[in-house]
């Protein structure tokens, strides 16, 4: 394809020969973000940075495991004594980072300041916790929580980057001076310049090898690039273009490390557009999309395709799925049955809308190839992102390209969010207006569900429902691609792309 070759020129050529090589801190890993975390108060802070960050400085409930099972963490077992009422049981010996022990009322104060209001303003309390009746905390290390009707979900709102648990007391000032009883306590947060965070020598369960870790605010992704081979800087994590990410994996002095990620980016049809009501129309158009040489050429080999918003290796995951394959034929034929061909006159016309971002108007443009071979005509509509993004929420487009990020396909509620017919935008995510009466009692059985084999048996007939509906067409996950100077080393990516490595890696 003459656009891929196009694409593929497109290398990043970073040469620094005049450069000569710094001399980094012994004791400090520097890991380069783009922009400054807008507040570390977990309880209020839910950009991409502020929740990374304060994942090293607070604990929560539970932990999520490499399959997104829940793990003990500050609770060391929990349960439930009836459909409506679990219990949590706290570990005794932890500790604030300012010597404070870590108990009951702080989980209580903690959840109880977001749902309330009166605390903090946190919008995501408002769905995370909105099947909690009342917290009773009878004791220093037992947690109650009364629900108004079943929730399958309320131990994973509590786990690690959902909830981070706050001192007693935090009011709205407690941004300013956040303490949590994490691996890494707080020393310097300087707004659009640096973070800096410190090893916790008393933390209760393994402590970081790495005495200490800078975040420095690069937003130009370029300067990110120079910084690593420079050797100023040591880590960075989803931070560079395809592009420069292969150009550096020929530096000797820097290591790529490439794992799979749960980011996964998707093309969204409107149920409502009198010509993409029709599932044959949708499913012609899947037919017709080969992601394959985009992933080679435009992505450079650090995407996968799925067939699931889900992530491959979450244990809701269905694995008898399988993306929609390219095949002219089929796409033709399902064209056809819709009343459209090939034929001047009777060609399909749909309007796909995108950001003025590169990498999704290079997409846009190769797919306009792509299902012009079916006979589809795809008219490209480019807009600055804040535009492209309202006329998404108000449902103004045929087609559009976005991204599910960060936590948001982690937990299998997820489904709730953006399928459910009561979801509709702009209220929640269900942007294409997708209505399925199954899918909706499909949905509503699994929150009930407490036996998560059950659970996955359900979420696995939604996932396959959805892939033949198609509201819309999963096209691709991200990897975590993390560039590193040799120094670092034991430093590994999880799926969730978050800085948990810092826990375990290290400075030769």
């Amino acid at each position: 394809m003459r656009m891929l070759e196009v694409v593929s020129s497109l290398t990043v050529t970073l040469c620094l020969l005049g450069c000569s090589s710094n001399h980094p801190d012994p004791k400090t890993i520097t890991l380069l973000i783009e922009s400054s975390p807008a507040n570390l108060d977990p309880r209020v802070g839910t950009d991409a940075q502020s929740e990374r960050i304060d994942e090293l400085i607070f604990d929560s409930l539970v932990r999520k495991d490499e399959h997104f099972n829940l793990k003990p963490w500050v609770a060391e077992s929990w349960g439930t004594r009836d459909p409506l009422t679990y219990v949590f049981h706290l570990r005794k010996g932890i500790r604030f980072h300012d010597g404070r022990a870590l108990g009951a009322r702080d989980v209580k104060w903690t959840i109880d300041s977001m749902v309330d209001g009166t605390v903090v303003s946190s919008k995501t309390a408002t769905t995370s916790y909105q099947h909690i009746a009342s917290i009773e905390a009878p004791d220093d290390h037992t947690v109650i929580f009364h629900m108004k009707e079943p929730d399958s979900g309320l131990p994973w709102n509590l786990s690690d980057a959902a909830m981070g648990i706050v001192p007693y007391g935090s009011d709205k000032s407690f941004n300013l001076n956040p303490i949590g009883s994490g691996p890494f306590k707080l020393v310097k947060n300087e707004q659009d310049n640096q973070v800096t965070i410190v090893r916790n020598d008393d933390y209760w369960e393994q402590k970081p090898k790495v005495e200490r870790v800078r975040f420095a605010v690069v937003p130009d992704t370029t300067t990110r690039a120079l910084e690593l081979r420079k050797g100023s800087a040591d880590v960075e994590i989803n931070a560079l273009t395809a592009d420069m990410v292969r150009s550096l994996r020929e530096d000797r002095t820097l290591v790529v490390e490439q794992a799979p990620g749960t980011s996964v980016q998707y093309l969204a049809f409107n149920l409502r557009d009198p010509v993409l009501s029709d599932v044959r129309v949708r499913q012609g158009i899947a037919y017709a999309i080969d992601v394959n040489p985009i992933i080679k050429y435009l992505w450079r080999d650090t995407v996968r395709p799925v067939a699931s918003v889900i992530p491959s290796v979450h244990w809701a995951y269905d694995s008898n799925l399988h993306p929609y394959p390219r095949d002219v034929k089929k796409a033709k034929d399902l064209l056809r049955q819709a009343g459209y061909s090939t034929e001047a006159g009777k060609r399909l016309h749909v309007v796909m809308k995108t950001s003025t971002e590169e990498t999704s108007r290079l997409l846009a443009v190769i797919l306009q190839q792509q299902l012009h071979d079916v006979g589809i005509d795809l008219e490209i509509r480019t807009f600055e992102f804040a535009t492209f993004y309202a006329d998404v929420v108000k449902g103004a487009f045929q087609m559009y390209t976005l991204r599910w990020v960060g936590g948001a396909n982690q937990d299998p509620e997820i489904f709730e969010y953006i399928l459910d017919s009561k979801s509709f935008a702009p209220r929640r995510g269900n942007r294409s207006y997708y209505s399925n009466p199954q899918v909706d009692t499909w949905i509503e059985q699994a929150r009930v569900e407490l036996d998560q084999e059950k659970r996955k048996q359900i979420y696995a007939k939604i996932q396959q429902q959805v892939l033949h509906d198609l509201p819309s067409l999963n096209l691709w996950s991200l990897d975590n691609v993390v560039v590193h100077t040799a120094r670092v080393k034991n430093l590994h990516p999880d799926p969730v792309g978050n800085y948990d490595f810092l826990r375990d890696a290290e400075i030769e």
